[in-house]
């Protein structure tokens, strides 16, 4: 059955980085799309950043770009997300996701908590 396991969270000072992973399984990883996103405290979920299935092509929530990035290596079938200069308002809960087509989320993972406080 199709996994997908976050991890790399957890709690950082403004202006610190983390870097999240997804290690995904039951699926040939390297045929899918994938996306990131998030769901902050009482809000939705909020796409952050998704991949297309050979890394050629990415995009980002404006609110991220030029400070976060997304990448994956398909021979590890492992999904990252590079997260710098984070702010408060970056805490949330961070899924990877393997997409039936853009926006359209086929499966999710556990999630992993990222908190950014001083």
């Amino acid at each position: 059955q199709v996994q997908l396991v976050e991890s790399g969270g957890g709690l950082v000072q403004p202006g610190g980085s983390l870097r999240l992973s997804c290690a995904a399984s039951g699926f040939t990883f390297s045929r899918s799309d994938m996306s990131w996103v998030r769901r902050a405290p009482g809000k939705g979920l909020e796409w952050v950043s998704d991949i297309n299935n050979n890394g050629g092509t990415t995009a980002y929530a404006d609110f991220v770009k030029g400070r976060f990035t997304i990448s994956r290596d398909n021979a590890k079938n492992t999904l990252y997300l590079q997260m710098n200069s984070l702010t408060p308002e970056d805490t949330a809960v961070y899924y990877c996701t393997k997409d039936l087509r853009r926006y359209v989320y086929q499966y999710r993972g556990q999630g992993t908590q990222v908190t950014v406080s001083s």
